[in-house]
């Protein structure tokens, strides 16, 4: 005699779900709805580089919205690294506040940009999204601060 409850093998042949039902029948599903052009205050969320589909070097940003209508919503940014958008890339690295010797150093440092605060603009123009970092900025009992153009490492 075996001690394996088989009510929750594979397959959900003996799967209960009633306990759910009520739950289902007034849950929202979440919307997937890009967030709206405009000004948000967001929280670098994540940062790695990747590679682009034709095989650039990119960074993929994740954002988090931290205030307004869309807080909790994410803005996903992707900054491709070649060397036409080299001095825009460097920009968004300048505005975070980052300083690197060597521009091969942002691998090592990407935790660095982790949970720094900002102020962005997403805009739209037909199939194409732009998301531009404004400034930084200091939220309440954050740890991320305003930098002066003078402060900036550039």
């Amino acid at each position: 005699m075996s001690d394996y409850d088989d009510s929750f093998a594979p397959g959900g042949n003996n799967v209960d779900l009633s306990d759910f039902d009520d739950d289902f029948s007034s849950a929202e599903a979440p919307s997937f709805d890009e967030v709206p052009d405009g000004k948000y205050q967001v929280r670098i969320d994540s940062v790695r580089l990747d590679r682009s589909q034709r095989g650039d070097p990119m960074i993929k940003w994740d954002l988090l919205v931290i205030a307004g209508q869309h807080q909790g919503r994410h803005i996903f940014k992707n900054s491709v690294i070649t060397p036409a958008a080299l001095p825009y890339v460097k920009g968004d690295l300048k505005t975070l506040g980052l300083a690197l010797a060597k521009f091969s150093d942002l691998s090592e440092r990407l935790d660095d940009l982790l949970d720094v605060t900002l102020e962005i603009t997403k805009r739209t123009r037909g199939d194409y999204t732009n998301v531009y970092f404004n400034k930084r900025i200091e939220i309440a009992g954050g740890n991320s601060q305003s930098l002066s153009d003078d402060e900036v490492p550039f």
